[in-house]
């Protein structure tokens, strides 16, 4: 290993979209679903608490997105009490996620300089901008379609293949750090991605080993 990192494996919801809670809050506002009892009646899916979690079973594909739909809008109450509809609940919720171009950039370079490149994201049942994926990776794992979820480490070890590397030669870009632990656990170089700038000052170190320092 000579120290550069020849692949570059990039999470969606929150590297290639604006930062989840900012989108799932105006998600919340447009439908007009009760905030703070969203975010109560949801922890216990987020916070490990359940033995048997539906988002983990969604995000493996493991139960339909009309299902789950469902159980959630069950879970939720609009701000005048009514109930919240339940079929598209998926496609509102995430309707304002649209792409951060700055950062497709930074991965189309990285991948114009020799680099290969891979999105890995949970999937929600929810659409991808796959003409954006086209121009900008060569390999895209979505976990309901592989019957895996990060931070598994099986799902980290496919998508290294799929690109014909091991975990030693690529970097893996998330915004939860949690992901990013389990990817270095494998030994892939990782970053928590806190905004574009910064996200592509540590690819280009690990692409290019101190070319910035040489180029001052």
């Amino acid at each position: 290993m000579d120290g550069i990192r020849r692949g570059v494996i990039s999470d969606w919801c929150g590297v290639l979209t604006p930062p989840l809670p900012d989108g799932i809050r105006s998600w919340l506002k447009a439908d007009r679903v009760d905030i703070d009892h969203y975010y109560e009646v949801t922890r216990p899916y987020f916070d490990g608490s359940l033995a048997e979690n539906p988002v983990h079973a969604l995000e493996r594909g493991e139960i339909d997105t009309c299902e789950f739909e469902r159980q959630l809008a069950g879970l939720l109450r609009s701000v005048h009490g009514g109930p919240v509809v339940a079929e598209g609940l998926l496609t509102r919720m995430f309707a304002g996620f649209d792409p951060v171009h700055d950062m497709y950039e930074v991965l189309r370079e990285a991948r114009r300089a020799g680099a290969s490149t891979a999105v890995l994201s949970n999937s929600w049942g929810n659409g991808y901008p796959r003409s954006h994926f086209a121009t900008t990776f060569d390999a895209v794992v979505v976990s309901g379609e592989v019957g895996m979820r990060k931070p598994e480490p099986r799902i980290y070890l496919h998508t290294c293949e799929q690109l014909g590397l091991s975990p030693e030669d690529c970097v893996f870009i998330d915004d939860l750090e949690s992901n990013v632990r389990s990817a270095e656990e494998l030994g892939m170089a990782g970053i928590v991605h806190t905004g574009v700038e910064s996200t592509r000052r540590a690819l280009e170190e690990f692409l290019a080993p101190g070319r910035r320092t040489q180029a001052v």
